[in-house]
């Protein structure tokens, strides 16, 4: 009787990240990944110890992908930049996979890859040393909240969505103007979550990098200026 095919660590990833593209991090199982490839649940424990680094591996290929011909370009807040919008696109392709990167994060060679860029260029800004590491954990709170919040919503079905504009069309334009003065007032301008999300992106994580900007020591003047 010919023996069982062994699946590569390549290839169970592809067949996760497939699945996924239809499911989320709770309806995706590993007995669900096992009937797909035509194994048992078994043979995939031999590769991840658990759902969670199986989970964890698939957002760390995406990292990866992401950082692949990366060459830092033009001044720190531009190499951040373009860090954050490398992940951001390649999270865009794989929504579910974006919301599973918030729930679970990553430790493998892809996050690596991102981390060792942002403090590269944090130390190229000529900020102190002691206040890089700091300015890093907020930046990547940022990435991981905007760039999960945005697979969450983008991985919504168009029924989900509707619903949600719908919801948010009855409690800001259905407020009631005693109540809430301030929402009647601004209503007609406030736009829901999903609108126009790229730029919004931008702008944020714009906002941050002239925080840390004005955190860097300027060079003393010279006597006599």
């Amino acid at each position: 009787m010919a023996g069982r095919r062994r699946w590569s660590t390549e290839e169970i990833l592809d067949t996760a990240e497939r699945l996924l593209r239809t499911s989320d991090a709770d309806s995706f199982s590993v007995r669900r990944l096992a009937a797909a490839l035509g194994t048992d649940s078994s043979s995939l424990y031999r590769h991840f110890r658990n759902k969670t680094e199986l989970l964890r591996a698939v957002t760390d290929r995406i990292l990866i992908a992401a950082m692949d011909g990366y060459r830092p370009e033009g001044d720190w807040k531009q190499c951040i930049t373009t860090v954050a919008m490398r992940v951001k696109e390649a999270f865009g392709r794989h929504p579910q996979v974006a919301a599973i990167w918030g729930r679970y994060a990553s430790g493998g060679a892809g996050s690596r890859l991102v981390i060792e860029e942002v403090l590269r260029a944090l130390r190229a800004s000529g900020l102190p040393d002691e206040e890089i590491p700091a300015h890093y954990h907020r930046l990547a709170i940022l990435f991981a909240a905007l760039i999960s919040s945005e697979g969450a919503a983008e991985s919504a079905t168009p029924e989900e969505r509707e619903q949600g504009l719908e919801s948010f069309r009855v409690a800001v334009l259905g407020a009631d103007p005693e109540r809430f003065p301030a929402l009647a007032h601004f209503g007609r301008d406030i736009r829901p979550l999903h609108e126009n999300r790229h730029a919004v992106f931008e702008a944020i994580l714009a906002a941050q990098l002239t925080q840390i900007e004005a955190r860097i020591p300027r060079p003393a003047p010279l006597a006599g200026d």
